[in-house]
């Protein structure tokens, strides 16, 4: 897509700014990482170690010429040949332009949420698919109320699929990222205390964690783990479930056997009682190995055959936790 700072006065729904014709491609959060500032947008965030308006005098220096803040300091009233966008939250409106810039695609888009394996399940589906389609995937673990948005700005029109990863820290934002994210389908990794942040218990952050299923057309998480079935279960949810067993054979995806060697694991499974497969993988930890079957299951579903699946499947290595 082709911004101006006109159209993202529009999509913000905000005046004309002073310079309309000033090209919009990167949104940038950090002062430090200007690459392209001609044509950057600075959105000056607010926290409580830090304010990004202060930055906006030395980004103006660099080039920058686009910003969203909630007010102009003092020193930038002066300045006639930059555009400021004043917004109420700049967060929000962060949020808000990624939305809109999502909605113009129709691309399938999944979202990988859960406690642990989030980045490893993004990587690893990157890895499978990418010889068959474009993908847009978040970069390293950008899965927060800010890293979300910036993920989302890198669709563009020859994407195919969009892998995303969603985290939360309280209740309410998981809302938030649903509303711009949009996902088709949902990849439920796992529910632990690790990270809780703001959340009593388990159940009530895997309720916040379901909620980015509401609307997709498919859910994908282990059947075994009795919260996330019953949580699940229990959410009034359209989308059609491929909830993945070990000892449900009437799951769609059973996973007959597990076989462990020294450095690798076959597993068998068999998909709707139609499809049967096999595949060794060079891993042995168990959370490898459901994070395994997690991405077998959007295998399948994309509608790879299973010797698609057992030939890409063997060539996968271990992904650093936040891809340092």
């Amino acid at each position: 897509m082709n911004y101006t700072a006109s159209s993202i006065a529009r999509e913000l729904h905000l005046p004309e700014p002073v310079c309309p014709s000033l090209p919009v491609t990167d949104l940038l959060i950090d002062s430090r990482s200007v690459t392209y500032p001609s044509s950057s947008l600075f959105f000056a965030l607010e926290t409580p170690q830090n304010n990004g308006h202060r930055y906006i005098a030395p980004l103006y220096d660099k080039g920058v010429r686009n910003f969203v803040v909630t007010h102009v300091p003092e020193e930038m009233k002066h300045v006639t040949d930059a555009n400021f966008f004043i917004v109420p939250d700049v967060v929000k409106a962060l949020q808000s332009l990624a939305g809109n810039h999502r909605a113009k695609f129709s691309m399938p888009v999944i979202a990988v949420t859960g406690s642990r394996g989030k980045t490893t399940v993004k990587e690893w589906l990157y890895r499978l698919l990418q010889d068959d389609i474009n993908i847009v995937r978040s970069p390293r673990s950008y899965n927060s109320q800010l890293g979300v948005p910036l993920s989302l700005w890198q669709l563009d029109e020859s994407t195919q699929l969009g892998i995303f990863e969603a985290g939360i820290s309280m209740p309410g934002e998981m809302a938030r990222l649903h509303s711009i994210v949009r996902p088709d389908i949902v990849l439920l990794t796992n529910i632990t205390m690790e990270h809780s942040g703001s959340f009593s218990s388990m159940h009530d952050k895997c309720e916040e964690k379901v909620t980015m299923m509401r609307d997709c057309d498919v859910v994908i998480y282990n059947g075994d783990d009795k919260l996330i079935d019953d949580v699940v279960s229990h959410a009034g949810l359209t989308a059609k479930e491929i909830a993945w067993s070990r000892t449900d054979s009437d799951r769609p995806l059973f996973i007959s056997s597990i076989k462990k060697a020294d450095k690798s694991t076959t597993i068998a499974y068999s998909y709707l009682n139609i499809t049967d497969g096999e595949l060794t993988v060079p891993f042995t930890a168990d959370n490898d190995i459901e994070n395994v079957i997690h991405c077998l299951a959007v295998m399948l579903y994309l509608g790879r055959t299973p010797e698609t699946i057992a030939s890409r499947m063997a060539r996968l290595s271990p992904i650093g936790t936040r891809l340092e």
